[in-house]
């Protein structure tokens, strides 16, 4: 989204701090989607925010695919992610990548925390687990599973890798808090088992990380500075810290949260959406009724005027909700000075005028610079807000074919 940014806030004034502190940090900012269905509004402000921050700090943007759940990813959702962007001019100049390509590094670090006395090998199940997790109000339970050694552990999950074990029979878990407030923080599962096809690694891998643990991890190969996103990840940004910190990276990206936008009375969700298309309620995923923005430009909408609307309702902590009718009136004011005007005559009939005089165009010098040749639409209706026409009557339109020598 190629724009000179002269708006500000509350993210670029945290940033602006931040540079304040390292005057030498190069702002690297990302959009992670899951290539399990096609961008929509909701998407767009992530986008938006995040090559506005690279833009304003001539920074790097990056695309990274989060495909570490084998069972939601499909080619057709990654190239149409990859096109949604380069018609919202939002292409990614730090360059394209896929959360499938740090596996080998992610398995890497799991090792590690295993050899540092922080994660382990459990053996509950789903439902036990649900058990031992408390409740907002009640701590958890620690597994009996907790202290198992770091030789044990190490043992179970290379065997976990090496496809012995069922899927869901056991995982690794990080070793943080029971006690926590935060539940995300209660031993959290960092990976598991999963024998499935991939789309990038094919059958290579059978265990696949968490999102919570592989998402910091690859911002902070990418050496992503601002991992910028929705409020739905501010209870996760502990383990993310967390995560950042027992990997010893260094400098360690940093993650901020803003709200959500949604479309009043226009369903956005993915899951949804995608249900409705399987289902052949609507037309596909460009259908004009959905909030995708392949349906956004079918409607006929301009690219900056989706850049525009989110500059407009600003960056906030608290979830914004527009119409359709909000959209078309921005619209409307990008198109009004650029837009061609066409005037419109119904069901013209052409006669011939003859012995009328050569008319000729004269510019200021007195210097003839084109010809007139007229032809006469005779009982036509005429639309134009610079004549006083009305309809229903004999009008003679004129129209001047001027073969200019300019």
């Amino acid at each position: 989204m190629e724009n000179e940014v002269k708006h500000s806030n509350f993210i670029h004034d945290i940033i602006d701090v931040d540079l304040q502190n390292n005057p030498e940090l190069k702002i690297h900012t990302r959009f992670p989607p899951e290539p399990n269905g096609y961008l929509h509004i909701g998407s767009v402000k992530a986008i938006c925010i995040n090559t506005d921050v690279a833009n304003k700090y001539n920074g790097l943007f990056n695309l990274r695919y989060d495909d570490t759940n084998p069972v939601k990813e499909d080619d057709e959702f990654v190239k149409a992610i990859e096109a949604d962007l380069h018609w919202l001019r939002a292409d990614p100049t730090g360059g394209i990548y896929y959360g499938s390509d740090y596996f080998d590094k992610c398995y890497e670090f799991a090792c590690k925390l295993i050899k540092d006395g922080k994660a382990f090998v459990c053996d509950l199940s789903q439902e036990e687990m649900a058990q031992y997790r408390g409740t907002l109000t009640e701590p958890g339970k620690e597994s009996p599973y907790r202290n198992r050694s770091v030789e044990e552990n190490l043992d179970l999950f290379e065997r976990m890798k090496n496809g012995e074990f069922k899927d869901g029979e056991r995982v690794l878990r990080a070793k943080i808090d029971m006690a926590s407030a935060n539940i995300n923080m209660r031993d959290p599962i960092i990976y598991r088992v999963a024998h499935m096809h991939h789309h990038n690694t094919g059958d290579k891998w059978c265990i696949y990380p968490m999102y919570d643990f592989a998402h910091p991890i690859e911002d902070a190969i990418e050496k992503i500075t601002h991992s910028i996103c929705t409020l739905e990840f501010e209870d996760h940004r502990p383990l993310y810290d967390w995560v950042v910190r027992e990997c010893e990276f260094d400098p360690a990206p940093r993650q901020i949260e803003f709200a959500k936008l949604y479309l009043t009375n226009v369903v956005t969700g993915k899951r949804y959406i995608k249900k409705l298309v399987e289902q052949g309620i609507v037309d596909g995923w460009d259908d004009p009724r959905l909030g995708t923005l392949r349906a956004i430009a079918r409607r006929g909408i301009n690219p900056k005027t989706i850049y525009d609307l989110i500059i407009e309702i600003g960056v906030k902590m608290a979830d914004s909700a527009i119409s359709w009718k909000k959209i078309y009136g921005l619209n409307r004011n990008l198109l009004e000075p650029i837009a061609n005007r066409y005037f419109f005559v119904e069901d013209p009939q052409l006669i011939e005028v003859k012995d009328y005089a050569d008319l000729t165009i004269k510019n200021g010098a007195g210097e003839v610079i084109g010809k007139l040749d007229f032809q006469i639409l005779l009982n036509g209706s005429c639309i134009n807000t610079n004549l006083n026409c009305r309809n229903n009557i004999n009008l003679f339109i004129f129209t001047a074919l001027c073969s200019s020598r300019l």
